[in-house]
């Protein structure tokens, strides 16, 4: 799939919004991907997760792969799809309460394995929807590794760092890459006019 058929799979089914933001990583813009609007409608789904499968065979040697892993929630479709694609088992990893607080109060949350076991020796692709700072695909990285597993290949649906976001060695693939504008909350234009950011992902 070219970048237009991508970006118009998006904005066809809703999942590119546009507004006033507050992101995952606290960072505040006035584009957001909401890929649940996507991945509502199957085929598309499938379509977009077969395409960036194919960029990640013809990219690099995926070898034997095991399973796709996810970090829930947004991940767990793509992480789906890519799996059938591969024809492979997909688990997801879960939010769980962790130690303390954010900077809104809210506990923090960690991911962890709670309905799925990894085994030593396992090589996982780890699927996500999109990606801002990489957080939470990290958090799965690690959590792999942890388990005596490997990861082959990150795959992404949309790239919201524009590039600049990487895992070491491990290669990534998205569809789509893009450098929206971002601000800290401090800095946020909007918040300076009076805007109140919304948080379309929670």
């Amino acid at each position: 799939m070219t970048q237009e058929e991508v970006l118009s799979a998006f904005k066809d089914t809703g999942a590119l919004l546009e507004g006033h933001f507050e992101l995952r990583s606290k960072l505040h813009s006035n584009r957001y991907f909401q890929c649940a609007n996507v991945l509502r409608f199957p085929r598309i789904a499938a379509k977009l997760c077969d395409a960036v499968v194919e960029k990640a065979k013809a990219g690099c040697d995926l070898g034997r792969v095991d399973g796709v892993i996810s970090p829930a929630v947004g991940g767990i479709l793509v992480g789906h799809e890519v799996a059938r694609a591969l024809d492979v088992k997909c688990v997801f990893a879960e939010k769980v309460q962790g130690e303390g607080v954010d900077a809104s109060g809210k506990p923090n949350t960690v991911l962890a394995m709670r309905r799925f076991t990894l085994k030593p020796g396992e090589r996982y692709v780890v699927a996500e929807d999109v990606v801002t700072k990489g957080g939470r695909v990290q958090e799965t990285i690690d959590l792999v590794k942890a388990a005596g597993c490997e990861v082959a290949a990150v795959v992404l649906l949309v790239d919201r760092s524009g590039g600049t976001v990487t895992f070491g060695d491990i290669p990534m693939f998205s569809l789509m890459q893009m450098t929206p504008e971002t601000w800290t909350a401090g800095e946020c234009p909007m918040c300076k006019a009076g805007g109140r950011p919304v948080h379309p992902g929670s």
